[in-house]
């Protein structure tokens, strides 16, 4: 056990794995102890996780979100990281885990980390929406999982999060029939999580409209079209399993209206989150200025910009860009609403507010755009107003 820093117990949920857990538990090794929940493996999976020196635990299987909870149940360490028995933990990954557990931020109860899918042998970027943060790290009895989710059962930040930098890496398939496998078996939990019967309006554009618009989204949009052929073959992969969770759905009552893909009703909670996006020196500085009073006056606040501050991480998350251009917007506002949901935007200048009208509708924030003018604790208050 590490001295000197807070513990962390490693979670870890599994079921015939015995070919990819010993890099999973090699990956954990710095942590203070590791919990493996098996659902009925009939391969070496317990005999490996045991020999690695974790506490086992055998548990019929109750859906993701079940076994995620028991394995949280039955640690004992003051923080949880989780992994699934398909990733592995990079080294840049651990030092900076062991470098946060040395010292947590006060305030800070989750931290997310960058998800690098590995598709076909080769890394993934853009077209796997990279870094596609995971909220992996968390203190033990701040957070559990929503059980009656079938899948997408992922924990939803209700404070601020920290982001790290190094890598959590997920091999996602080796081969393409592996890859076709897995996309059949999640669509089909899909399926299960919409309620209703959909309309044949609502599936006619699940099984055509949206798959295409999807493809299109994340080829240029998002930029897939630079992980060449195999980035166009995971959006595509993805795109089919859109179009097939439309085409299994058989929900209870045919009467209901099938709800959006994906839609999952998120109760907002804990202090707002105002996010500023801002172009050139003078307005980072006064943006920066304008979010500091915001979070003096309790929101939980970011900042979007082509000109960082100096170097080092402060009391203000910044996402810096190269440039502030309509797509590298959207890219980055993408990513901060993977770490949490953003209540309301702070566009800094014109430019900027006509860069924030030509967000798709998603990324727009609740609440909408802040006047800069606002006072930052009566923009908190407001925001709190119409969003809590």
């Amino acid at each position: 056990m590490t001295t000197g820093r807070a513990t962390v117990c490693a979670c870890i949920i599994a079921r015939d794995e015995e070919q990819r857990l010993p890099a999973a538990l090699a990956s954990v090794a710095f942590c203070d102890e590791i919990v493996v929940v098996d659902s009925g493996s009939r391969d070496r999976t317990v005999e490996i996780a045991r020999a690695a020196g974790a506490r086992v635990i055998e548990h019929p299987w109750g859906g993701f979100g079940a076994q995620r909870n028991v394995a949280i149940d039955a640690a004992v360490s003051d923080w949880v990281l989780e992994i699934d028995a398909d990733e592995r933990i990079t080294p840049r990954l651990s030092a900076e885990i062991e470098e946060f557990l040395a010292g947590p931020p006060e305030g800070v109860d989750i931290c997310a980390v960058p998800c690098r899918d590995l598709f076909l042998g080769g890394r993934l970027g853009p077209s796997a929406k990279y870094p596609k943060y995971r909220l992996r790290l968390f203190r033990r009895g701040a957070y559990r999982h929503d059980e009656e989710l079938a899948v997408h059962e992922g924990l939803w930040a209700f404070g601020p999060t920290w982001a790290f930098e190094g890598d959590l890496e997920h091999v996602l398939a080796d081969s393409l029939p592996e890859g076709i496998r897995d996309a059949v078996a999640y669509a089909r939990l899909e399926a299960r999580q919409l309620s209703a019967t959909p309309s044949a309006g609502a599936r006619i554009r699940g099984v055509a409209v949206r798959p295409v618009a999807k493809f299109a989204y994340r080829l240029v949009v998002d930029g897939g079209w630079r992980d060449g052929w195999r980035g166009l073959a995971k959006i595509a992969l993805d795109c089919w399993a859109d179009a097939l969770v439309w085409t299994l759905a058989r929900g209870e009552s045919a009467d209901a209206p099938a709800p959006g893909h994906y839609a999952q009703a998120r109760v907002r909670r804990g202090p707002v989150r105002l996010l500023a996006i801002a172009s050139g020196f003078e307005s980072t500085m006064r943006a920066s200025l304008w979010l500091m009073g915001a979070r003096t006056a309790g929101a939980d606040v970011a900042l979007v910009t082509d000109s960082p501050p100096n170097a080092g991480r402060g009391p203000l998350h910044v996402r810096a860009l190269e440039r502030l251009t309509p797509l590298r917007l959207i890219r980055a506002l993408d990513a901060e609403t993977q770490l949490r949901g953003v209540d309301a935007l702070v566009p800094w200048g014109p430019r900027e507010r006509r860069l924030a009208r030509l967000l798709p509708h998603d990324l727009r924030a609740p609440y909408g755009a802040l006047d800069p003018d606002t006072d930052p604790a009566e923009a908190e208050r407001l925001v709190r107003a119409a969003t809590r």
